[in-house]
């Protein structure tokens, strides 16, 4: 009896110490930027990510479509040293749609669409090194049309992170989805390929370059967008970080432009 209560202190002592040095890790938001980063949140810590405003610009040759999100929050939750549980939502979406031919404008405000998704990592949690992790996500249909997608939809990201120097970071986040038709209703093929390097400029500024290649296969029409961002995170303090950034498309068929500033907190 002495003994197995020796090993459960031993095994007390090696868990509390293993939490105490998961709950020392960096703090490691999504955003700014299209990439998902592998790491996760430690357990037993929150993670609160939101755009307090996000305006996208889609500007084509028949009609113009502003789309304005407010609060669109993402909640990570550390479950264990290498697992994470995530929960999104937009609680405001506001779309304006006008045909250029006729002049007719249409509004639609309302609430986003839900999604509930896990992050796994297989290498490095804290996003130290080369880290390594898969995300399978889901998405359900809480929103009007034009703000929300109008069905449930599916996909898996796969993002690696790897720590070039001190101050350079290198990413890579490949995604498959079943993603939902333009329609509104049934699913389709889509990828999506993302690119970049993030620089620390001082030690609580950092500067982030993307480029992404999105394919989508909407039975309205098959696509293939191409995008670049540009951001800048600057932490204030180990739990707090403000961004702001810019998703400019590359060619016809991507979306103008896209403009957003958020705050991210770890609780």
């Amino acid at each position: 009896m002495r003994g197995v209560a020796r090993a459960a202190a031993v095994m007390t002592a090696t868990l509390l110490a293993s939490n105490a040095q998961a709950e020392d890790r960096d703090f490691c938001p999504q955003r700014p930027g299209l990439g998902t980063p592998a790491c996760t949140v430690a357990p037993g810590r929150v993670s609160v990510e939101t755009a307090m405003t996000d305006w996208t610009l889609d500007n084509g040759s028949d009609q113009r479509v502003d789309l304005v999100e407010v609060g669109q929050t993402l909640v990570r939750i550390g479950v264990s040293n290498v697992i994470e549980a995530q929960i999104g939502w937009t609680p405001f979406g506001h779309a304006r749609t006008r045909d250029k031919a006729t002049g007719e404008t249409d509004v639609v405000n309302g609430v986003g669409d839900v999604q509930l998704g896990a992050r796994v990592n297989f290498r490095n949690p804290d996003g130290k090194g080369l880290a390594v992790a898969a995300e399978p996500f889901v998405t359900l249909p809480t929103g009007r049309h034009d703000v929300g997608a109008g069905d449930w939809g599916a996909g898996l990201v796969v993002p690696v992170t790897y720590d070039l120097t001190d101050t350079i970071n290198l990413e890579s986040s490949s995604e498959i989805d079943a993603a939902v038709n333009d329609s509104g209703s049934g699913r389709h093929f889509a990828a999506l390929e993302v690119v970049g390097v993030q620089v620390a400029v001082t030690k609580s500024l950092n500067a982030i370059v993307e480029a992404a290649v999105r394919r989508d296969d909407d039975p309205s029409g098959k696509t293939t967008q191409v995008y670049a961002t540009s951001a800048l995170g600057w932490m204030v303090g180990k739990d707090l970080q403000v961004d702001v950034g810019a998703i400019t498309g590359l060619n016809h068929a991507a979306s103008r432009i896209e403009l957003f500033w958020g705050v991210s907190r770890r609780f």
